[in-house]
């Protein structure tokens, strides 16, 4: 007959409907796990790493006045011939806190542009969630009624016997 569909597996409709499940699974945690680098990568830029090199600053600004102090006491004592040892030391603590002090403004100009950068996307990360939570939730519960209506279909169409002959 031309007007019936030969039916013969069904297995593969389910197999690609447990497939799809798993993705959407998967992928929604995925997305998790960035929503949450985002956020915390935020929160690292713009509260932790300022207060990690504004007491660096404040560290390294104590040892160049140290080094200073040093550098003065050496200059006015009798028993130091040249203060090499402490000029070095005073080009190395003022070159430590300037770097502290470059650190602290990049993180701070980072801080600021964090989010105009990484908003768009974290938008397009929200995209992706509506598209799995709607349109891909949508295939899984069309397939799921695709199945039932194929197996109804296949149960209630199976092959008719030939008329018998008498």
């Amino acid at each position: 007959m031309a007007d019936q569909a030969r039916i013969s597996n069904l297995d593969a409709i389910d197999a690609f409907r447990s497939a799809l499940i798993v993705f959407i699974s998967k992928t929604r945690q995925s997305l998790d796990q960035a929503q949450d680098a985002v956020k915390k990568n935020r929160g690292w830029l713009q509260t932790e790493q300022p207060q990690h090199w504004m007491a660096q600053i404040k560290q390294r600004q104590k040892k160049l006045d140290q080094a200073q102090a040093e550098l003065m006491s050496a200059r006015m004592s009798e028993f130091v011939d040249s203060p090499t040892v402490q000029q070095m030391a005073v080009r190395k603590c003022r070159y430590a806190l300037e770097e502290a002090q470059q650190k602290l403004a990049r993180t701070q100009a980072w801080a600021r542009d964090f989010d105009r950068v990484v908003d768009p996307l974290a938008k397009k990360l929200d995209s992706l969630r509506d598209y799995l939570e709607n349109d891909l939730a949508h295939a899984v519960t069309h397939l799921t009624e695709i199945q039932k209506i194929l197996t109804t279909y296949a149960e209630t169409s199976g092959p008719t016997p030939a008329p018998s002959e008498s």
